[in-house]
Order: C-alpha cells, then sequence, then structure tokens
C-alpha cells in the first residue's frame, strides 16, 4: 500500500503533463512547450539512479525498513509542494524551474524506494513463490497510476474540465498529503527483513556496499547485463504501454483528456491481474524467457497496434490520411527541426518554417519532399499544393499577414480533406481502442511482472539493495522515463506521427539479443547470501 501511494505521487505529473504545459512552459511555441514538459517530467527519471547509490547503500549499510521512512516523506512533501507552486503567468521563468527540483526530488526518492520494496518482499518468500510475491510489488506500480486516474477523474467530473485546467489540477497534488500519513503509518509498522537482521545479528552486513558492488567486475558485469538484457527492454515496454499511449491519445488523436484517462484506466483495471500470473508462471517456466517474449511481442506489434488505435480512438484523422495525405514540399536547407530549447524561434524564417510550425501544432502526419535549393515550401494535401509565403523576406506587418492568410487556407483545406480539429469521442470504437490498450498493458505485465524477482535473484544480500537499484532505476529512469520526450521530439524533427515507436522497438530489440546471449535464468536458485 506504501508503495501505490509513493507510485500515485511521482505519476501524478505525467498524467497531468498536457495540462502542465500550458501552466508552466506557456513562454515557448505550443511544441516545445509540451517537449519541455515531457523533459521536467523526465527530470525525475534522470536522478533516479543516484538516489539508487544513495538509498541502496544506506539500505545495504542500515536497513530496508529506515531507507522506506525516509524515501516516503521525501517523495510525499514533493508532491504536495506541486499543487502550491505559482504558474509561468504568474512567476514567471521561476516557476518551471521550482517546478524541475521538485521533480527531481520526487526521482532521488524513488530510486531508493523500490529496491527496497522488492528486496524486503523478496527476503520473506519461500525460494518456489519469489516470482509470485514479488509480483505483488509490481503490481504498485499500475495500481499507483489507477488510484492517479481515478482522483483525477473523479476531479474532472465533480468540478468540470474548465476549472480543473484552470486550478483543478491543484486538487490531486494537494489530496497527496493525506497518502503521505497513510503511507507513513503502514511504513512504521513494518519490522525489519529477517534476511538483513540475520546479516546485521552476525555482523555480515556489507560496510561498503557501493565498491563492493560497482568495484567488483564479477558483480558489476552482473549488474550491466541486467542492464542491457532485461531492465531497459522492460522499461520502454512499461512506458510505452501506459505513458506514451496516454500522450498519444490526448496530444496526437487529440482526445479529450476525460476520455483518455478513462480509456486508459479500463485497460489498467483489466490488464493488471496479469502482473500476478506472470510472476506466479515465472516460479514454473523462468524469468527471462517471459520478459525478452514480453520485448519481442511490443516491438513486432507496436506500429500496427498504434495504427490501429488511431482508427479506433479518431476515424475521421484516420480516414482523411488515408484519403489525402499530407506532405511538406521544401528545399531542406530552409527547414528547421521544430524543437525551440529556448523559446526564441518563431518558425517564421522561412517558407518551409511557416509550413512545418503549422503542421506540427495541428498534430498533423506528414512526409518530407526535397525540393530544388532556393525553392519556396508547399503543403500538400492530397491533390491541393498550396504554396506558403516566404517569411524571411517580408517585415512586420506584412509577415504575419502573410502567415496567417496561409494559415487560414491551410485549415480550410484540411477540414475540406476530412481533417479534424479534435478527436469525436462520440465515433470512436471505444470496445477496439480498449482492448488494444489492453494488449499494450499485457505486453507491459509480461516483462515487468517477473523483473524483480529476476534482480533479487542476481546478487548476494549483503548489497543486494544498491546492486539490483542501479540497473533497475538506469533502465526505467533513462531508457524509459526519457521515452516520451525522445519519441515525441523524434516525432517533432520527422513529422510523422508514428516515428517515435522507433525508439522503444529498438531498445526492445537490443535486449532481446543481449539476454539471449548472456543473461542467465536464475530461477531455481536460492537467493544467494
Amino acid at each position: 500500500m506504501g508503495t501505490i501511494f509513493e507510485w500515485y505521487d511521482f505519476y501524478l505529473y505525467g498524467l497531468l503533463a498536457t495540462i502542465l504545459t500550458t501552466q508552466f512552459f506557456s513562454g515557448v511555441n505550443e511544441t516545445t512547450g509540451f517537449i519541455f514538459a515531457l523533459a521536467a517530467f523526465a527530470a525525475g527519471f534522470f536522478v533516479r539512479p543516484f538516489g539508487a547509490l544513495v538509498f541502496g547503500r544506506i539500505g545495504d549499510l542500515v536497513g530496508r525498513k529506515n531507507t522506506f521512512l525516509v524515501t516516503m516523506g521525501i517523495m510525499g512533501f514533493s508532491t504536495f509542494a506541486v499543487g502550491l507552486l505559482p504558474s509561468y503567468k504568474t512567476a514567471g521563468v521561476a516557476a518551471p524551474v521550482m517546478l524541475v527540483v521538485l521533480r527531481l526530488l520526487q526521482g532521488l526518492a524513488l530510486g531508493g524506494q523500490y529496491g527496497g520494496a522488492a528486496t524486503y518482499v523478496a527476503e520473506h518468500a519461500p525460494d518456489n513463490k519469489r516470482g509470485f510475491y514479488t509480483s505483488f510489488i509490481q503490481t504498485t506500480a499500475t495500481l499507483g497510476l489507477f488510484a492517479t486516474l481515478l482522483v483525477v477523474i473523479g476531479t474532472r467530473t465533480a468540478i468540470g474540465e474548465e476549472a480543473f485546467a484552470d486550478w483543478g489540477w491543484r486538487i490531486p497534488f494537494l489530496a497527496s498529503i493525506l497518502l503521505l500519513g497513510v503511507s507513513l503509518w503502514i511504513r512504521l509498522q513494518l519490522n525489519e527483513s529477517p534476511v538483513y537482521q540475520q546479516m546485521k545479528d552476525s555482523g555480515t552486513t556489507s560496510k561498503a556496499p557501493l565498491t563492493e558492488a560497482f568495484g567488483n567486475w564479477g558483480n558489476l558485469r552482473i549488474v550491466l547485463i541486467a542492464l542491457f538484457g532485461a531492465v531497459a527492454g522492460q522499461a520502454v515496454v512499461w512506458y510505452t504501454g501506459q505513458f506514451y499511449a496516454l500522450f498519444f491519445l490526448e496530444k496526437t488523436m487529440k482526445l479529450d483528456g476525460y476520455t483518455a484517462n478513462i480509456m486508459i484506466a479500463v485497460a489498467l483495471a483489466l490488464g493488471t491481474p496479469f502482473f500476478v500470473f506472470f510472476g506466479w508462471l515465472s516460479d514454473r517456466i523462468g524469468r527471462k524467457k517471459i520478459i525478452l517474449a514480453g520485448c519481442l511481442l511490443a516491438a513486432m506489434t507496436y506500429f500496427p497496434l498504434f495504427h490501429a488505435l488511431a482508427g479506433a480512438v479518431n476515424p475521421a484523422l484516420a480516414r482523411a490520411q488515408s484519403a489525402a495525405p499530407v506532405t511538406v514540399a521544401a528545399d531542406p536547407a530552409d527547414c528547421s527541426v521544430q524543437f525551440d530549447p529556448i523559446g526564441k524561434n518563431k518558425f517564421d524564417a522561412h517558407s518551409c518554417d511557416v509550413v512545418k510550425a503549422y503542421v506540427a501544432k495541428a498534430g498533423i502526419s506528414y512526409e518530407n519532399r526535397a525540393l530544388a535549393v532556393g525553392s519556396p515550401a508547399q503543403l500538400i494535401i492530397g491533390n491541393t499544393a498550396l504554396p506558403a509565403p516566404d517569411a524571411a523576406a517580408l517585415a512586420s506587418p506584412a509577415k504575419a499577414d502573410a502567415i496567417k492568410s496561409f494559415q487560414e487556407r491551410a485549415g480550410s483545406a484540411l477540414k475540406t480533406a476530412g481533417y479534424p480539429a479534435k478527436a469525436n469521442s462520440a465515433q470512436a470504437n471505444m470496445p477496439l481502442a480498449i482492448l488494444i490498450l489492453t494488449i499494450l498493458v499485457l505486453y507491459v505485465t509480461m516483462v515487468y511482472g517477473p523483473i524483480a524477482a529476476l534482480l533479487v535473484e542476481l546478487f548476494p544480500a549483503r548489497i543486494r539493495y544498491t546492486s539490483m537499484s542501479l540497473p533497475y532505476h538506469i533502465g526505467n529512469g533513462w531508457f524509459g522515463g526519457f521515452l516520451p520526450t525522445i519519441a515525441f521530439a523524434i516525432v517533432a524533427a520527422n513529422g510523422n506521427i508514428y516515428a517515435g515507436l522507433w525508439y522503444p522497438i529498438v531498445v526492445a530489440v537490443l535486449t532481446v539479443v543481449i539476454g539471449i546471449l548472456f543473461l542467465r535464468e536464475p530461477r531455481d536458485h536460492h537467493v544467494p547470501s
């Protein structure tokens, strides 16, 4: 229960990323603002390995229970403080800076949390049921996200979308102070792990866990194999199936946040029991083969599944993309990547920028076609070609008028071709969309359900907290946590709304190859002491 609440705190930001873009990153263009919001989401993941080192060392030195209490306090108060932050309109650039600082504190706390929870449960489990026991810890990340969805959906329903976007988004953050109290009470009831208590009584605990874990090549080699042969693939499948899918629905498919939340919540409710099933199954057939099978299935099916999801959620958009595909024809030298880190580029220097800035903001998938040097850019919608103005050759206010005229003509052409401004939930095939989302969650359960047991069994008890925490949090913090940011940056650079899927696919395939070649199956081994 305590771990569920900790995940609730951490993932609340991710669930509200679209709204927080407006609240904290309104000083840049819309595409950059959303990528920045995802980067702030990822900031918490960036420091997770450092939290793993700090708190993993403490956990191996002084015990599992006390480390739980420290990480919970940091996480809870940081989450509560997000609900008190001023917006960009009120405090300017100080607002996103404070937000990132709080996300960093959350990441440090979570970096010390998971290894302790998994180790604590595993050290209570019988050898032949370790996958089953630890799979309940694996459900907590998804159950935490599910709890977040319920609170967000309940708040949205109670006060309405307009009020929620304005100020109501703060309520779930502020409510976390209640969860903090419950979580701390739960943690205070726990006794120390029997394995750790036995080591402490016999004086065999590690005096230098970082040196033993990473200064010894034999153990460091296992850390690296665990990272690249299991956790990296697990991480990208996890974040694609839950967070990237949510961002795809809201940002790319233009589905309203309430409906997207409901769909994800239903898929999580249907899929969550399979964490326990695959944990149980791993006790019988092995951890490695289930994890690698999940990575392989995901890599093979992501493209068709997300295409089918788009067709189910926004059928009008899917029909328009098929009947009247969009192409940006331009001189490549005149085109900028639609990402502006400092918020100064208005993307109006050249005709290509004018076109791409418009389609990026509209969330329209497009292909690129190179034209001769110096040729003005064109937006081609089906058989209709719209020349874009060369804004660099114009002075204000003529530049602004020319860009506005082009955008109006482009908007009219897209509407004529059937491109909707946003998804119409009444037209969506909800059962099919939920089925697809549930399949994505099932992949998550395959890779995530057995991972705790696998990691615990790879390392000796005296340095287990430290050893397993680092690969887990590098994998999930960096490979997984940066997935939405990297994927949407790829989409912004490429133009194809599905191009971001290449990142999780490549990482998942690499994990399958490395796992097959180098990762040993730890099942049937006693947890080493």
